[in-house]
């Protein structure tokens, strides 16, 4: 029975596999910042209960501006949209009857959105054995012939990014062989805003960059993102979208949360803090873990445990983990852990510390 492609909505997963749902459910598949949203969107919240009865800006402001402000880029150069899901679309259309490649084990959307395109789908695939190391060379091989290379960086579900040399190296062979280049940062904010590529657009107008306000900022109910890129694609991403694609009260809540300092490097640090020590703990449990930079990792219990086993024992114990079936090259095999909240965190590793002792 094929399970849900993607993490959070757990009950979805009860129903899958006709099991009962627990009363108190944990869920470690979806990997949003668990401190919630900034406190500001909730002392703001009686004037953004204002902005119902208005129609929103159509361009997505203040939440264009504010990114600009961020990123310290012209707007003309930024799209806003619902969520990057809605951005993925339309950065596929660009692709339409072309060539793609795309490097596994990574996100579901990149495939499905350019399979919709009818996109050739050219797939990489970044080795277990190799510990999920970007195949840069393979990588290349391909390029000559493509249109597009997606990348997600960090990686989603492994949480690695390509080292910063490699990165550049694969970039600027883009350059050399006409191959444009799609970078996915939805969760480099839980790293180091210093290594997002943004910056370097206007050296190198062959990469789109794809944004997320969901993770970090714990707000996947109102659908956030936007793309940074040169302004001759931004301008045909608009067209593509429909009048008002940005709520108001998401384009609002959006420029708060970008003023958020203090609160992004509290995420951060709880992020490497709980990232490591469930690191830690399963490399002493004798699974194999990612080198993840990021506010997930994945984790594998070797081959002389069931895989399926514990992903049912533990939702069992109302603990859902993502699966990674419809991760090409993890197979089923590995699981992904979105940090949560120190006592959940807790509680996660004295169920998997039980597991494992009778396992």
């Amino acid at each position: 029975m094929a399970l849900p492609e993607h993490g959070a909505n757990p009950h979805t997963v009860y129903e899958k596999l006709n099991m009962k749902q627990p009363t108190h459910v944990m869920d470690f598949s979806e990997n949003v910042n668990p401190a919630g949203p900034p406190k500001e969107v909730a002392n703001e919240w009686p004037q953004l209960m204002e902005k119902l009865s208005v129609y929103p800006d159509p361009q997505g402001e203040p939440f264009l501006s504010a990114v600009g402000k961020f990123h310290l880029i012209d707007t003309d150069c930024l799209f806003a949209g619902n969520g990057a899901a809605e951005l993925l679309t339309f950065v596929a259309e660009r692709y339409r009857g072309k060539r793609a490649i795309v490097v596994h084990p990574t996100f579901s959307e990149y495939e499905a959105t350019l399979s919709a395109k009818n996109v050739e789908v050219i797939r990489v695939l970044s080795e277990e054995k190799l510990g999920f190391q970007f195949p840069v060379e393979q990588i290349m091989e391909e390029m000559g012939t493509s249109d597009v290379l997606y990348l997600c960086t960090p990686n989603n579900p492994t949480g690695m990014m390509p080292n910063e040399i490699d990165l550049l190296k694969i970039i600027q062979y883009g350059v050399e062989v006409s191959c444009e280049i799609v970078l996915d940062e939805a969760f480099i904010d839980f790293v180091d805003e210093s290594l997002s590529f943004i910056p370097k657009l206007t050296e190198y107008p062959h990469v789109i960059v794809v944004r997320s306000m969901t993770k970090m900022y714990a707000v996947p109910g109102i659908r956030l993102g936007y793309v940074a890129a040169n302004k001759t694609v931004i301008s045909e991403m608009k067209t593509l979208a429909p009048h008002w694609n940005v709520n108001g009260i998401a384009a609002h809540i959006g420029a708060i949360c970008l003023q958020e300092d203090e609160y992004r490097q509290q995420a951060i640090e709880h992020s490497n803090r709980e990232r490591e020590k469930l690191s830690g703990f399963l490399l002493e449990k004798g699974c194999e873990v990612t080198a993840s930079v990021t506010n997930f990792l994945s984790f594998t219990v070797g081959a002389h445990r069931d895989s399926k086993k514990l992903y049912v024992d533990l939702l069992r114990k109302g603990i859902v983990l993502r699966h990674s079936e419809n991760f090409l090259g993890m197979d089923g095999r590995w699981f992904r852990i979105g940090m949560k909240n120190e006592p959940e965190m807790t509680v996660l590793k004295e169920v998997l510390a039980e597991w494992f002792e009778e396992n």
